[in-house]
């Protein structure tokens, strides 16, 4: 059986052993990477592509600007949308009211195939009300958030005058990132191991947090199970294709989506590297990266909500934002891999491995230290604005 540690709980390390073999299957997975994927494969024929950084940077440096001191309600949705969410698809809409901001599902941009019940929709509505209510305190606003589960179901975020609450968290929110990169395999501080879930434990949501080699494997083996089962669907494919952009030219003209760089990737031209894509992206290599992006990690976390509705899923996705930003101000990367819960039958597998019951596991995040990728661009705020 794993051994599961919950709510700040911990286990000692090896961290000479596993820098080695973080190192070891870091440059392992490389290999296969630039030899079989993708964008690899499209980079040796192509000898390499270049594109002008410098609309991209700017665009990224204008998204993550500080906040003013006396914000208006279109700063605060600017430093929302710096939230985390699934496949950088954006899935909101915000409507400024007098006293307050409302956000929206935008289903226009759900992802029906990886996310059938917009879980992950809903999750990501929760990591940018978590965004928003931050940014609000530190600026003199009260930030508290209401599910409205009335229809589809919307936020309604109050931004009556408080008191200010500039945290490290405000600090954290344009700097984190989901850094889908191979880790250092170094063990985290205990003092930061505690911190993690306590930031995260609000909400009625549980942080369980493996730091041990055991359930690393574990839980490697359900993410391998399921991006298999993922890599065989042709409709998983198609759409995952649809929302990666090859290189800076195109993620800057979209604003949304997987750009290519943020996960160490090289840039190509669309024209190649969508074709290239269906030839080269496979099972086997993408397995082997997740197998090097585990086990270079110090440990992974999974969050658990008290209820499987979308009031529960929005409520996790609260909590791992708040455990996002406190990883970042502890100096960690962290990212989803997500394929154990996206996949139902692996996300029984998973109920019984943490033994949670039928409570459903919404998110599983690895965390460690490694390096800082390209930063994913948003959509410009007129197309966000109700």
């Amino acid at each position: 059986m794993t051994e599961i540690m919950a709510a700040g709980a911990r286990t000692p390390q090896s961290p000479s052993r596993r820098q080695k073999e973080a190192k070891r299957e870091g440059m392992l997975d490389r290999r296969r990477f630039i030899g079989s994927s993708a964008l690899g494969g499209a980079a040796l024929l192509l000898g390499g592509c270049s594109y002008d950084p410098t609309a991209y940077q700017a665009a990224v440096a204008e998204m993550t600007r500080p906040l003013p001191v006396n914000p208006d309600f279109r700063e605060l949705v600017r430093y929302a949308t710096l939230a985390a969410n699934g496949h950088n698809t954006q899935p909101w809409t915000f409507r400024l009211q007098e006293r307050g901001i409302d956000i929206l599902p935008d289903f226009t941009r759900r992802t029906p195939v990886v996310d059938p019940d917009d879980h992950h929709l809903f999750a990501s509505l929760g990591c940018a009300a978590e965004n928003l209510a931050i940014a609000a305190k530190a600026r003199g606003m009260a930030g508290d958030v209401i599910f409205e589960s009335i229809g589809q179901g919307h936020i309604s975020v109050d931004l009556s005058p408080a008191p200010r609450e500039e945290t490290g968290l405000f600090a954290a929110i344009p700097a984190r990132q989901c850094s889908r990169a191979a880790y250092d395999g170094k063990a985290v501080p205990g003092a930061i191991l505690d911190r993690l879930p306590l930031a995260a434990k609000r909400y009625a949501v549980e942080t369980i947090l493996l730091t041990d080699d055991k359930s690393r494997e574990d839980i490697l083996a359900l993410v391998i199970e399921g991006n298999s089962r993922q890599m065989d669907d042709p409709a998983f494919l198609a759409e995952l294709k649809h929302w990666i952009r090859f290189n800076p030219g195109h993620a800057l003209a979209a604003g949304d989506g997987i750009y290519s760089a943020t996960s160490g990737n090289p840039e190509l031209p669309r024209w190649i590297g969508a074709p290239l894509f269906d030839l080269f992206f496979d099972k086997d290599s993408e397995n082997d990266k997740y197998a090097a992006q585990i086990r270079s990690s110090a440990g992974v976390a999974v969050f658990v909500a008290r209820t499987d509705d979308r009031e529960g899923w929005f409520n996790a996705g609260r909590a791992y934002q708040r455990f996002a930003l406190q990883a970042t101000a502890d100096g960690l990367k962290q990212a989803f891999v997500n394929q154990a819960v996206e996949v139902p039958a692996v996300r029984g597998e998973l109920q019984t491995l943490l033994r949670i019951g039928g409570r459903r596991p919404n998110l599983v995040v690895r965390f460690g230290y490694g390096p800082r990728l390209p930063k994913s661009l948003r959509r410009p705020l007129e197309a966000v604005i109700a």
